[in-house]
This record gives C-alpha cells, sequence and structure tokens, in this order.
C-alpha cells in the first residue's frame, strides 16, 4: 500500500488503515483518502472504459471535474454514477466500475473500438429511424450506457430538508472565500459558509505555499477557529451548491455519514451572495490524450501534496500556461523524475525556469500523440518552428490548458459572461441578483488576489445589508510570477484517424466538432445537442471552453461571438432523494396544521400530505385492521351511519368588488350570471391553453361578494392564476381578492344520519329539505358556535360543510364526536 506513498506530506490519517473493493478486489488506504487517491497509491491506473468506443480510461481529476472514471457504489451505501475522485473511502466500501464488461481490463465492448469511424457524432440519428427507435433503444442504452438505478428498496440511508436565511450567503471556503467569512463575520451580519471538501481551504490543501511566513495550512486552522468563535456564521462541510434560483435562493446538499442520515437537502434564502468556488483546469487536445495517465497538472499537485501519492515515476508536463510549472516544482521536490516540460509558448519567463531547474523546457513544442494501451508508457513531442519530432518515454503525463472560473452558479442566477483574451477564459461580467464573485471564480487566479478579492467581496456585501465593515488586511505570501497563457485550443491532428478527445465523458472529438459545423450545427447551443459535448454528469467542467474554441477557429468567429452553453442546475448530480427530503418531526419544515390534527393524531389516525404542505388523516385504523379493512369499514360508516371528516385545508377566497360576477365567468367554463345569493355552483376551470386547472364550488353571499372553493392541492396556484389575470390581463376591472383558507375551519358530517347530528347538535338553522336545500349555504350558529354551514356533498351522501373560525374549530370538532356517539359516528 505504501510503494507509491510519500512520507512527509499529505493530510491523510495514516493512523486509521481501512480496506475496501474496487472491481471485486480487496484494496487499502487511509482515512482521508478519496476512492481515486487510494488506487493510485495502490498502482491502479486503468479505471473505467469510454462511453461510446469504451477506450481504457483512468483518472484524470482530483475533484467533482473528473470526466473519466465513474463508479458504482453497492451493497450499503448503493448509488449509481459516482466520480471516482469524490467517493470517500470507509470500512465496507464497494466499487466497481460502470460501462464495462466484465471489467476494466478487459471490456467485451471494446470492438467499438474498430467500427470507430462509423460511429462518429449524431450516428445514431441517421442510422436508427428505420423501422423504429424502439427496436434499437435497448440495446444502445445497454452498449452505451451508465449504472443501474439504485433499487427502492436498497438504499437503507434516509435524506432530510432543512431551510437557512442568512445575510450572507458564501459558495466555497477557499482562500477567497474564507476571507470573505471573516471579514463579515466581523460585521455582526449572519453568515453561511459552504464548502464541499470536509475540510475548508479549497486549492491551498493542493499546494505546498506559505501564508505569513508558516505552511498554509497553519493560516487555514486560524481562520477556522476565528470564525468557530462567531455565533452568527455557519460553516457547512461537504455541501455542495449546486443551484442558485431567483430571489437570491441557493440549493445546497449535505453529504452526512450517519447511520440514520445519509444527505440532506438545505434551501436557503440570503440577502447577499458571495461566489468564491474558484477556478477548474482544463484539458489540452491532442490525439490520444484519453490514455490512463494522462492527469491535468493540478490533480497530479493534488494528490501529492493533499494525498501523498506518487501518481508516477516519469513525468511529461504538457502546458500552455505558467501554473504548470509550480507543479513541476513539487513533482521535483518529492523525487518523481520531469523528462521534459513542453510548453506550446514562445516565450518562458525566467522565473519560472529558475522554478525548475535542470529540467529541459521545450519551448514552442506541442505534444502530437501518446503511447501505449493500458498506461501512457510515452509521448511524441514536435516543435511548431521546423516540425521536428521526438519520442520521451514516461508514465505520466500532465497537461494544463489553462484555468476556467467555476460560473455555473453565476450563470444559473442569470448573470452575464464576457470573455477575457488576456486569461483566455470567460469571466462573470454582470450578476443579476445581489452578491459578488470573488477570487478565482472572478480570474483572479493568484493566491495574493484571491484573498484581497475575498475580504472586498465580504465587505462589499455586509454593507449592502446595513452593516458597517471594513475589509481585513491580506496576510504575506510568498512571491508568485503573474498568470499568462497563450490559449491551445488544440493540436493539429496528424492523421484523420486520430483522435484528439474535447469531452472526455461522452467521448467527443474534435473531428466531431468539426463535423457539426460542416452539417451547419456551428452555433454553440447546437454543437452541444448533435455532438454531445457539456451533456454528461460532469457538465463539460473540464472541456466545454475546448468546444468553444475549436468551433471559434474552425468558423473564424471570435470567442465572444460564439458564446457559451448555458449551464443549468444541478451543477453536480443530485439524488432524487435528497431533493425529496424526509418529512417528519426531527426535521424543521413548514407543514401546515389544522386545529384538529393532534386530536387526530391521538385518535390513531395515519397522516398524509395533502397538497400545499397541508397534513391530513388518510385513514384511521384500528388495532388489528389491514389497511384494506378500514377503508371498507369507513366506507359502510358513510353508506349506513354518519361519518365527519376534516375538509378544513380546502382552498377558500372570498372575491368582493363590482367586476366579481365578470371574473367568475372569465374563469369557469359555466356561467354565473343567474346564480342567487347563498346559493352555489360547481364550476371547472381551464389553464390558458385550454387544460382542467381545477373544480369547486362558488356561493354567492350578497351582490358583488362570493365565495370560492378550491382543491387543496391547487389553492396556491388558483390564487396566482386570479392575481396574474386580474393584474395584467383585465386591471381595470374593480375586484378584491382574500384568501382565507386558514380563517374557516371545516369539519363536515356526512351520512344518511347526518341531519339527526346536526339537530343533536343544536342549530337555529332549518335543516329541512326545503329550507335549506342542496347547493345552497346558511349562517347561524351550531353548538353555540357561529358558522357557515354549506349542503355540498364530497362523499355523494347528506353532507353538512360546517365552516367556522379555525379558533373553534376544535371545541366544534370534539362537540361532534360526543353528540355523534349516540350515532355510532366515526371519523373519516
Amino acid at each position: 500500500m505504501n510503494r507509491l506513498r510519500f512520507n512527509n506530506v499529505g493530510l491523510i490519517d495514516r493512523s486509521q488503515i481501512i480496506e475496501f473493493e474496487f472491481n471485486s478486489k480487496t484494496y487499502r488506504g487511509f482515512n482521508g483518502d478519496t476512492l481515486a487517491s487510494a488506487l493510485l497509491a495502490s498502482g491502479v491506473s486503468l479505471t473505467a472504459r469510454s462511453f461510446k468506443y469504451h477506450r481504457p480510461r483512468g483518472i484524470v481529476s482530483c475533484g467533482v471535474e473528473e470526466p473519466s472514471s465513474f463508479v458504482e457504489l453497492t451493497g450499503h451505501s448503493q448509488a449509481a454514477n459516482q466520480p471516482i475522485t469524490t467517493v470517500m473511502i470507509k470500512p465496507g466500501l464497494k466499487a466497481r466500475s460502470v460501462n464495462c464488461w466484465p471489467s476494466p481490463d478487459f471490456d467485451l465492448m471494446a470492438i467499438n473500438q474498430g467500427f470507430s469511424r462509423l460511429l462518429p457524432a449524431a450516428f445514431y440519428y441517421k442510422t436508427f429511424m428505420w423501422p423504429n427507435w424502439r427496436v434499437y433503444e435497448s440495446h444502445i442504452r445497454r452498449a452505451a450506457g451508465l449504472a443501474k438505478a439504485p433499487a427502492l428498496d436498497s438504499k437503507q440511508e434516509k435524506f432530510e430538508t432543512r431551510h437557512g436565511h442568512c445575510d450572507l450567503f458564501i459558495a466555497g471556503a477557499g482562500p477567497a472565500g474564507l476571507m470573505a467569512a471573516l471579514t463579515a463575520a466581523k460585521s455582526g451580519a449572519r453568515v453561511i459558509l459552504a464548502d464541499m471538501q470536509p475540510h475548508t481551504g479549497g486549492s491551498l490543501l493542493n499546494k505546498n505555499l506559505t501564508i505569513n511566513h508558516e505552511p498554509a495550512i497553519t493560516w487555514i486552522e486560524a481562520v477556522n477557529k476565528a470564525l468557530s468563535q462567531h455565533e452568527n456564521v455557519t460553516i457547512l462541510q461537504n455541501t455542495t451548491v449546486w443551484a442558485y434560483r431567483e430571489h437570491n435562493l441557493l440549493m445546497l446538499t449535505q453529504r452526512i455519514d450517519r447511520d440514520d442520515l445519509c444527505q440532506r437537502n438545505w434551501r436557503v434564502r440570503a440577502g447577499q451572495v458571495v461566489i468564491a468556488t474558484g477556478a477548474l483546469e482544463r484539458t489540452l487536445v491532442f490525439p490520444d490524450n484519453d490514455r490512463p495517465g494522462v492527469m491535468l497538472a493540478g490533480a497530479v499537485q493534488a494528490y501529492i501534496n493533499r494525498y501523498a501519492v506518487r501518481p508516477g515515476k516519469r513525468a511529461v508536463v504538457f502546458t500552455n500556461n505558467n501554473s504548470a510549472y509550480r507543479v513541476a516544482r513539487d513533482m521535483m521536490a518529492n523525487g518523481i523524475d520531469i523528462a521534459a516540460i513542453v510548453d506550446s509558448r514562445e516565450h518562458v519567463e525566467k522565473g519560472l525556469q529558475n522554478l525548475v531547474n535542470n529540467i529541459t523546457i521545450f519551448k514552442q513544442h506541442t505534444l502530437i500523440k501518446t503511447h501505449g494501451h493500458k498506461r501512457v508508457k510515452a509521448v511524441s513531442i514536435q516543435s511548431q518552428i521546423d516540425g521536428h519530432t521526438q519520442k520521451l518515454s514516461c508514465d505520466l503525463l500532465c497537461v494544463s490548458g489553462g484555468w476556467n472560473p467555476t460560473v455555473h452558479l453565476h450563470s444559473q442566477s442569470r448573470g452575464t459572461l464576457k470573455y477575457d483574451d488576456d486569461l483566455a477564459t470567460f469571466i462573470p461580467d454582470n450578476f443579476a441578483q445581489p452578491g459578488f464573485c470573488a477570487g478565482g471564480a472572478r480570474g483572479k487566479f493568484s493566491l495574493g488576489q484571491a484573498l484581497t478579492d475575498g475580504a472586498n467581496a465580504g465587505a462589499l456585501a455586509a454593507q449592502a445589508q446595513g452593516y458597517s465593515c471594513h475589509p481585513i488586511p491580506c496576510p504575506d505570501i510568498e512571491f508568485e510570477m503573474p498568470y499568462h497563457i497563450e490559449p491551445l485550443w488544440h493540436v493539429k491532428q496528424q492523421r484523420p484517424s486520430d483522435k484528439s478527445f474535447i469531452d472526455l465523458h461522452n467521448d467527443v472529438t474534435l473531428a466531431d466538432i468539426h463535423l457539426a459545423i460542416r452539417e451547419g450545427f456551428c452555433a454553440v447551443e447546437h454543437a452541444k445537442r448533435y455532438t454531445t459535448t457539456g451533456m454528461g454528469i460532469d457538465q463539460g467542467k473540464t472541456g466545454n471552453i475546448n468546444a468553444v474554441g475549436a468551433i471559434a477557429q474552425q468558423t473564424g468567429s471570435p470567442m465572444d461571438e460564439v458564446g457559451t452553453t448555458i449551464f443549468r442546475s444541478p451543477y453536480i448530480p443530485v439524488e432524487f432523494g435528497t431533493m425529496a427530503g424526509i418529512r417528519e418531526e426531527s426535521v424543521i419544515l413548514p407543514y401546515r396544521h389544522t386545529a384538529m390534527t393532534a386530536w387526530h393524531r391521538d385518535n390513531g389516525a395515519m397522516m398524509y400530505e395533502a397538497g400545499a404542505r397541508w397534513q391530513r388523516p388518510g385513514y384511521y385504523a384500528k388495532p388489528g385492521e389491514s389497511f384494506q379493512q378500514t377503508v371498507d369499514r369507513e366506507c359502510r360508516v358513510m353508506r349506513q351511519g354518519v361519518g365527519v371528516y376534516d375538509g378544513s385545508p380546502l382552498g377558500k377566497f372570498e372575491i368582493k368588488g363590482p367586476d366579481s360576477l365578470k371574473l367568475l365567468n372569465m374563469l369557469y367554463t359555466n356561467s354565473f350570471d343567474s346564480l342567487e345569493n347563498n346559493a352555489g355552483r360547481y364550476g371547472l376551470m381551464l389553464s390558458d391553453d385550454g387544460l382542467i386547472l381545477d373544480d369547486g364550488v362558488s356561493f354567492k353571499l350578497a351582490v358583488n361578494h362570493y365565495l370560492m372553493t378550491t382543491s387543496t392541492g391547487n389553492a396556491d396556484e388558483i390564487h396566482r392564476h386570479m392575481e396574474h389575470f386580474l393584474q395584467i390581463e383585465r386591471p381595470q376591472w374593480d375586484v378584491k381578492i382574500t384568501p382565507v383558507t386558514s380563517q374557516w375551519s371545516n369539519a363536515t358530517v356526512c351520512g344518511p344520519n347526518a341531519r339527526l347530528v346536526m339537530q343533536a347538535l343544536g342549530t337555529d338553522i332549518d335543516l329541512s329539505n326545503p329550507a335549506f336545500p342542496f347547493m345552497t349555504l346558511r349562517t347561524g350558529t351550531v353548538a353555540g358556535i357561529y358558522a357557515r354551514i354549506c349542503r355540498v356533498s364530497f362523499t355523494g351522501e347528506l353532507s353538512y360543510e360546517i365552516n367556522v373560525h379555525t379558533r373553534y374549530a376544535l371545541r366544534l370538532w370534539e362537540t361532534i364526536m360526543a353528540v355523534g356517539k349516540a350515532y355510532d359516528i366515526a371519523p373519516i
């Protein structure tokens, strides 16, 4: 286990050895390892097969941006399509590679590689239309699919939902996010800081840097301690912000390792938002750039410094920017032999060369091919000046095509992007909602820039919420070379058969992009759908910008004109269980309860959710009764005797004004012109496209005064529908709508003996059929309580819907049960 480990670096806990299974083989790692780092430390380089061609694939990155290696977790922790780089190892973990059979080492579907010329982008659109797509669908899904969805009864973990509110929400706890939190915390603002990692620090955990003349981890611990002393700060670790909705609503998934809880879904409403999500490194596009052993340079740096893993023994570094030189320095410091640095740029600053003394630097060279099969064994490089080529042996290729700000959340919030020529990437432009981007997420890639930018963003956000706040001073850091890049969107292919992958996840090649353009799909959104680039689980985090660059070069268009595709939520895959959450008493969730809810529970009711977040009784089971027996008994009570049910959640609206009748006639398919006072009429409501929206009974209380009832689940939607109509379609109409659902509670006495119970309750209303016919309303007292009684039948039997002010509802219900005992009344 230790043959590929370093001894004096890393943040793993070497005192805790953990055994786990991968593809039915047992391996060992340390506490703090991901599945990826533990496998690399065990010498496993082949971890997957590609989506379409089933080519050998290995680990490329170290985070959620992983495009190549996905696993299916089995057993107690069953989950599908998990990036191998985000799965933390734990005792009993069982994982297997997806989309390969019987294993990544020998995959029968690798035969697809022999027919790759027949499988270009969109081939299935043209090939499988005759005689019917359904004939081929199941076979295609088996051949080019991902893991199966977990079985319903196999997921023993639980999910829950929580709601949060804050003055300032910070997404990302890297250097910029920590500085923003520390600055805002001192102002007294309520701060929530969320980060997807188990530890705060972000990119600082992956690099060998010093802050205030000490290791960066020391500074991180000091900031954590300072934040923990502020009661106004909440830190959520292992938490990914996956969606940014309107009105500063953020959706979060928090991963929790407990027997009774697996994941928690947060819905956070913030006054201001600071997006400090950092930046992601992008790949370089060249022939056979997908072999196992080809890794992002920043990921190699992370595996060395954070996980103490040696990803290879002899490496080549291929780059077009400055950042790869620090990676090379860390590799040298830990004994990894570097064959050469291949830099596509013409000039390399002297300061960078000093970082990597004694390493050969091939300036103005590109990498034109990798050699090997299940692991890279050598690479071929070529001079851009005279075309001379040479071969370098290696078992690790570190590539860095530059850095892209993580703009997904900014884009989801409807913020705009612009292309920055100096950074060769798209950066945030205008923010559409109250908030800021900071640090790497704003194109500030150096540590000094990130720290300063984070402090400024935290201060501005706190000030916008009315707090007095000033940026805290930036700590001392070591000198950094300014970031410089010369874009290299792809290396020219030597042969038509070469495969230069732009999207490693979906097997989209440079040739596929060119084919899409030849067939007229030049717009970036069209090319995305034609080729499927950026449509996988990784959402093109490492490859999308290269696709945009390829389109720009091929069409001769500026990058700004090509633009980007829309970054849709979720930022990472989210399980449906997390979105739904559980709804139980241990979770703070805004359920709506009627005045009788406690009585229902005390008397054995099984509570159901009844739309619009109401809880109401589903049935009242007696000891020893099955569900069907309970239903049958309650039906017999209704048909032969008398029952009572809680109808309080029914939607209720009072409509008043000179144009009230016009509104009813417009909303419903039938006319209410002839409706008399204290009479009701059933109505069917349609949406603008002619589909049934709702139904209910409306009563005329007086001239220009109506009581409308709606279904429980649609009450809120109908209110929006009516207000939209009055404010947008007919603003000149004089109508006032007042929701009274919660003001009036309802106990409905129904069944053949309903009139007997009503008379026993005592009322000043004449209950006879001639005086109180069906579909009418009467007001008076029942059991000494002022009430509106409606003769409407939901069950088809004689029914009296007794509506009283909510404060009297429980007293009415208990009186009904006491008086109705003589008639064998039962709650239903």
